[in-house]
């Protein structure tokens, strides 16, 4: 099995310094490693970014950590791997049925808020979207990210009916975004999670989430989501995140749960694990024998 890395900016022959520690630990572990270029990929350079790729002489199954791909960049890199014998855990269909939360909204429905998008960003698609959360408080963000570390001015609408609010909230949002924007907006009903801190920089309320890989439907390991505040004693309770896992539509991912001020634990989103970071309090050792044990 062979762990797929970026390299470095400024120096191509070693790896991006922020998979340093994740690199040795995979070593450790028994794990092949190669390093490909992230802007020759995203530049849609695919030869270009492959070319210290040594081809094995038999297939080999490659496990992508590295920063976000679209699903387009991710079918190149899918496309172009697979050409020097070496397939990735996750097909570029399962890529995105996990990086899109509207692909695998339905997957999670039952435990995650309420969520409705739209791909046209006029003015009147928004506010009928919003208006079936009648009044009450929303957030929004895209195909995949929000602008949490900016709640007030571009994620957080206190009340889905204040027309005016949701057009500078959400302008402020598509502003900041820009041309990193995933496809369009997704609008979510806001719960009242259980409070952990504030975060040291922004400021922003943290609350108490969990970060928890699965690789072929079995966990590998449940990460405090927040390197900042004390968990105490709390754990999720798995067995219905278990269940609902069983039907989700890739091979590696990640499920972000949280949870609520009434006790409730509820799905955040999903995401590919490829590309999900790991916390700073994550014992890299574990995780890679886990994942190693569970991704065969």
């Amino acid at each position: 099995m062979r762990i797929i890395y970026c390299d470095s900016v400024l120096d191509n022959k070693i790896i991006e310094p922020d998979y340093e520690e994740e690199k040795k630990s995979a070593v450790n572990c028994g794990f092949n490693f190669s390093l490909i270029s992230f802007e020759e990929l995203t530049d849609g350079n695919i030869v270009t970014a492959l070319r210290f790729i040594k081809e094995p002489e038999n297939k080999e199954l490659g496990i992508y950590r590295g920063w976000m791909l679209t699903p387009n960049q991710y079918r190149n890199l899918y496309d172009g791997l697979l050409k020097k014998n070496i397939e990735l855990i996750n097909s570029p269909a399962e890529y995105q049925h996990c990086h899109y939360l509207p692909d695998s909204y339905e997957k999670i429905k039952s435990k995650t808020p309420k969520s409705n998008w739209t791909t046209e960003l006029n003015t009147d698609t928004i506010i009928e979207l919003v208006s079936n959360f009648g009044e009450s408080p929303i957030i929004v963000k895209d195909f995949v990210k929000s602008e949490k570390h900016n709640w007030d001015e571009a994620c957080f609408i206190p009340n889905a009916s204040d027309s005016e609010k949701v057009k500078s909230v959400v302008d402020k949002f598509l502003e900041l975004r820009d041309n990193s924007l995933n496809e369009g907006l997704v609008f979510r009903q806001f719960e009242e999670l259980e409070f952990l801190t504030e975060h040291s920089k922004s400021g922003m309320p943290l609350t108490k989430e969990f970060r928890i890989f699965f690789a072929n439907k079995r966990i590998v390991k449940v990460f405090n989501y927040w390197d900042e505040g004390e968990y105490g004693e709390v754990k999720p309770e798995l067995d219905d995140f278990i269940e609902i896992a069983q039907n989700i539509d890739s091979k590696l991912f990640t499920m972000d749960v949280a949870k609520k001020k009434n006790g409730d634990w509820i799905i955040m989103e999903l995401g590919d694990g490829q590309v999900a970071g790991l916390p700073d309090n994550a014992d890299r050792n574990e995780f890679y024998n886990n994942l190693k044990e569970n991704a065969l």
